[in-house]
């Protein structure tokens, strides 16, 4: 039995590793009580739930890849039951996420399985990295193929960054009802200083590295990747020990979202004042946030003195 205080010691991180001798590098994400805090604000069916689970494990583990100051977002938008996913993760470890979906559609397809084409449909996946103002967006799209938002991210790396890469990804809902996520990844990365000869036996050994990082890799299983009695270094040494996995230390995740009274009274502002009257019930304006549903509520008076104070 693994106590609260361990499980959520083990939980809620990314862990970046590299296998030796090799230099592939790679991140290991757990996710267990920011994950359950996320879903549990909203009413998702459960494979609703289960994609954003690996929507936000997906995001979680692309963004520790990255060196960057600012906010990570992973986007879905297909013509499937699930019109729509975000999740973000900021570089201070603040994750939050949240997905539409057309209940009616979702019911129909309920016995078809909870593939990428099924629920998602077609459409893309994007990746954007926000540094502020002063900074240029970054943002990769590629179109959703495969069976797994997995095999999206592989189809992404091998036609927009030319890094070979192999993941997993997996959520579920755990025996106490709480949900749960794991990714892992292993990346090759381009020998850019030309320190190994094309074909001659350093090259072939780190083909041979690779092939077999990836073949274990596979054998990990989804029940590992989500199982709060697995240790994340437990499970790095399981799979990689022979080759010799060295980890390093981890940055901690934490379910926050960003909003605030103050940004959505800027939003109100910008919005003419027709629009205004036409949100307005009952006398007053309300809001809530797709992300964590927190409701604001703003009066007849509150609203006046917003547009009073718009540029």
């Amino acid at each position: 039995m693994v106590s609260r205080l361990t499980s959520m010691l083990m939980d809620d991180l990314i862990r970046p590793f590299q296998i030796d001798p090799f230099a592939l590098r790679g991140r290991h994400v757990r996710l267990g009580p920011a994950l359950d805090g996320i879903i549990g604000r909203h009413g998702y069916p459960e494979p609703v739930a289960m994609m954003l689970g690996e929507a936000i494990a997906l995001a979680a583990l692309l963004a520790g890849a990255l060196k960057y100051e600012g906010i990570f977002t992973l986007q879905t938008k297909g013509d499937g039951p699930i019109g729509l996913m975000v999740a973000d993760v900021t570089s201070a470890g603040a994750v939050r996420g949240y997905a539409q979906f057309d209940a009616g559609a979702l019911d129909r397809i309920a016995a078809s399985g909870n593939s990428v084409p099924r629920l998602l449909g077609a459409g893309y996946l994007a990746f954007t990295v926000d540094q502020g103002e002063h900074s240029e967006r970054y943002q990769g799209i590629v179109e959703l193929e495969g069976a797994t938002l997995a095999d999206c991210a592989h189809h992404y790396f091998r036609q927009s960054e030319q890094i070979e890469a192999g993941i997993r990804v997996a959520a579920r809902r755990s025996e106490t009802g709480g949900w749960r996520a794991g990714a892992l990844m292993i990346q090759r990365l381009p020998d850019e200083g030309g320190n190994v000869e094309e074909g001659g036996p350093a090259a072939e050994a780190q083909d041979d590295g690779w092939r077999r990082a990836l073949m274990l890799l596979g054998t990990c299983r989804d029940a590992e990747l989500t199982d709060p009695a697995i240790e994340c270094d437990a499970l790095l040494f399981r799979l990689f020990h022979e080759e010799g996995v060295r980890v390093y230390p981890a940055q901690t995740l934490i379910a926050r979202c960003r909003c605030s009274r103050e940004r959505i009274e800027t939003v109100l502002r910008t919005l003419p004042a027709d629009d205004l009257d036409y949100l307005a019930v009952d006398g007053r304006v309300g809001v809530t946030c797709e992300f964590c549903s927190t409701r604001y509520s703003f009066s007849d008076a509150e609203i006046a003195a917003l547009q009073a104070r718009a540029p």
